[in-house]
Parts: C-alpha cells; sequence; structure tokens
C-alpha cells in the first residue's frame, strides 16, 4: 500500500481510532440509557444529548487552533487520557450512589470537549501518515474502523453493559479510551505541522476562518453537513424515547437498533469507490441526501424496529460515500498548516448545530409529541438537495487541482 514507515503508522493510528470509537460509540449509547434511569422527560433527557455535544459550537475553534500548533499526536494521546479520567470519576460517582442527571450533564459536557481536540487533530493528521493520493483509500479504511466500533460493536455493546449496571457501562469507555491512548505512543515521526513565525490564537483562529469562508465548495458543504446534522441529532435525542415506548424495545434491543445504521455503513464503506466511479461524486452525494431522510421518515409513519432497522441500514450504506469524499476533498484542499484550524472551522458549522437538533427535538417533542419531529426532519434533511447546485463534480475537481496539501512525514 504505502512505504514500510507509513504502512505501520497508519495501523497504529488506525488500532487508536478503532479503540476510542469503540469507547465513543458505547458511552453515546449508554448515556441516554442512563439518563433515562433519572427521568422519562424528553427534555431532560434529550439534555444529555445537548451536552455532549456543546462543545462543538465553543470548543472547536480553539481545538483546531492547538491542532496547528502542537504535535497533532501528542493532542490526540491528551484527549484519549483526559475522557478516560473523567469517565472513571464518573463510575465511582455512580458506584458510590452518587448519581444524578446534572451529574450526567457535567460529565458529558467536558467529556464532550475532549473529543473536540482528539477528533480535530485525528482529521487533521492524516494527510502527514500517508501520501496524498491515497487519502481516499485511506479515509475509506479508516471510516470502516471506526463505524464498526463507534455505530456497530459499540452500541450493541452498551446495551449489554448498561444491563450489568451504570458502573460497568461508563467504565468500559474508559478502559477503552486508555487503550486507545496506548496505541498512539507507539506512533514514529512528528505530526506537528511547519508554522513560520509567533501569532496569537486569535489571529490563528481567524486565518483558518477566513479560508473556510473565502471556499465556496467547502463552505457550503460545511452548512449542508451542519443542517443534516440538526436533523440527525433533533431525532436520535429522542429516538430512546420512542423504542422503549411505541417500539417496545429493551435496552439491548435498542442497541441492536442502533447498530444496524453501522452495519450498512461497514457495507458502504467497502463500495464507496464503486458507487463514486459509477455515479460520479456529485451523484453519489445527492443519493446519501435522499436516503439520509429516509429513516426519519418511516418512524413518523410506523414504529415497526424491522423496518426502521432496515431504512437504517441503507441509510449507513451510503452515508459513508459522503464522509470519504468530502473528508478526502478536505484534506486535499487545505494546507497542512492550517488544517487544524479548517477542520475546526467546519465542524463548528457542521457539528455546532448538533446540540441545537438535540435541544430542538426534545421541544418539539413535547410540545407536539415524537412522529412529528422525525416528519419534520425528513423534510428538512431533503431540503438539502439544493444545495448540490453548487456542490458540482467539475468544481470539486478544479478545487483539488488547485489545492496544495502535504506528503506523509515519518521524521
Amino acid at each position: 500500500m504505502w512505504d514500510c514507515p507509513f504502512v505501520a503508522n497508519f495501523w497504529r493510528l488506525a488500532a487508536s481510532s478503532g479503540l476510542s470509537n469503540l469507547g465513543d460509540g458505547t458511552f453515546k449509547v449508554a448515556l441516554p440509557l442512563a439518563a433515562v434511569g433519572f427521568t422519562r422527560s424528553p427534555t431532560l433527557v434529550a439534555g444529555v444529548t445537548f451536552a455532549v455535544t456543546l462543545p462543538w459550537l465553543l470548543f472547536a475553534l480553539p481545538a483546531g487552533a492547538l491542532a496547528d500548533r502542537v504535535d497533532r499526536r501528542r493532542a490526540m494521546i491528551g484527549a484519549d487520557v483526559a475522557r478516560g479520567a473523567l469517565l472513571a470519576a464518573l463510575t465511582v460517582c455512580v458506584v458510590a450512589d452518587l448519581g444524578t442527571i446534572w451529574l450526567l450533564y457535567g460529565a458529558a459536557l467536558a467529556i464532550g470537549v475532549a473529543e473536540t481536540v482528539y477528533d480535530t487533530s485525528a482529521q487533521s493528521i492524516l494527510p502527514r501518515v500517508v501520501p496524498r493520493d491515497d487519502l481516499a483509500r485511506a479515509n475509506g479504511r479508516l471510516y470502516a474502523i471506526e463505524l464498526t466500533a463507534n455505530e456497530f460493536v459499540g452500541p450493541a455493546l452498551a446495551g449489554f453493559v448498561v444491563a450489568l449496571g451504570a458502573g460497568v457501562a461508563f467504565g468500559t469507555p474508559a478502559a477503552l479510551w486508555a487503550l486507545a491512548a496506548v496505541a498512539l505512543v507507539s506512533m514514529r515521526g512528528s505530526y506537528r505541522a511547519e508554522r513560520t513565525g509567533r501569532t496569537t490564537l486569535r489571529a490563528d483562529i481567524a486565518e483558518g476562518l477566513r479560508f473556510l469562508w473565502r471556499h465556496r465548495l467547502l463552505r457550503t458543504l460545511a452548512v449542508m453537513v451542519g443542517i443534516s446534522n440538526l436533523a440527525n441529532n433533533a431525532v436520535m435525542a429522542i429516538l430512546v424515547l420512542y423504542a422503549v415506548g411505541p417500539m417496545g424495545l429493551s435496552a439491548p434491543g435498542f442497541g441492536l437498533l442502533m447498530t444496524t445504521f453501522a452495519a450498512g455503513s461497514l457495507l458502504g464503506s467497502f463500495v464507496a469507490e464503486r458507487i463514486q466511479r459509477t455515479l460520479g461524486r456529485a451523484r453519489a452525494l445527492a443519493l446519501t441526501i435522499v436516503t439520509r431522510a429516509l429513516p426519519f421518515a418511516v418512524l413518523a409513519v410506523s414504529a415497526n424496529p424491522y423496518l426502521a432497522g432496515a431504512t437504517f441500514f441503507v441509510g449507513g450504506a451510503t452515508n459513508v460515500v459522503w464522509n470519504i469524499v468530502t473528508v478526502s476533498l478536505r484534506q486535499r484542499v487545505t494546507p497542512d498548516h492550517l488544517l487544524g484550524r479548517v477542520n475546526s472551522g467546519y465542524r463548528l458549522v457542521a457539528w455546532g448545530s448538533m446540540p441545537l437538533g438535540a435541544a430542538a427535538g426534545g421541544l418539539l417533542a413535547h410540545a407536539f409529541g415524537l412522529r412529528p419531529v422525525f416528519a419534520v426532519m425528513a423534510v428538512v434533511t431533503l431540503a438539502l438537495l439544493a444545495g448540490m447546485l453548487i456542490v458540482t463534480d467539475s468544481r470539486m475537481d478544479a478545487a483539488e487541482r488547485d489545492g496544495v496539501a502535504p506528503g506523509p512525514d515519518a521524521r
């Protein structure tokens, strides 16, 4: 695939990413299930999702500036150690019968801050690990590993460990994050972006935002992902109530339902290149929008878990195409010394909408019920097809011809 040093570093990065995402996948399902143990209020249950995603709105930009100032591998190690320690402390509190919904909020917020640092650094490190021409293939392999861990194994694992008790449910991802940090320690080389001169944090953030704002293609994609994530989190924030209510699922059953999207994504990671070649990148992205809206539309009219699971599977199979196309594009067209800040600015728009979506889902469900939320978010997602007037194959090709990106650095 690549020269030996790069192969070893890539697979060490992949191992760490797999362990870290397994911790993420377990935690994100265990958290709302634990919240249901304290309250059945849609607003309060949605609040834990709001808390864990709020840092993308508040801390994404400083996290990007940090990723461009320090060694990105070390930033990832620090973030995983911090997440493991925070969740270990929460586990102790839960085992000592000191847990409350408000404690869950605090822990979710703090862990979310560490997540902004890890994810921004992880997405920015790859162009220094593999050659530019292999970014799409490397991203595809990473997504297969990450999705299997985060969306397939993690939720199923969470459903079972929650049944063993909240202490086990929270102790498991804490241990996984610690192991992920250990895997990163063995990576060779320097992963600090080359910089000239000293600047302030504010100036660094502004430089990254200017690049993103002036790049019409990246700006449009960021807004599209932001709207999509708002709709998705509005649904996910209340889905647990629909699952244990009208669907009649147990905690393990809910975990298994959540894995259907990941199972589709895993399949999609193997056929993504073929879909791109057959349809072209723009048409493949448009297909992703339609299939992402499909599960929401089905949930609005049916509580059948098998039908819901089937549409989650289809949505997952095409959604991975969006991730591979857009992330590889962003890595190719952004200079390395700006990549952390551009990634964080992109995610401020793309992921900063997630807490807003979680809050909207809880409030709408409280006012109108669960099913209207699913219907509204299906319509919102389909409206993203208008953005494909700007995101065309010719514009993506032109942007990549003009882009500058580094090769791998194994110093």
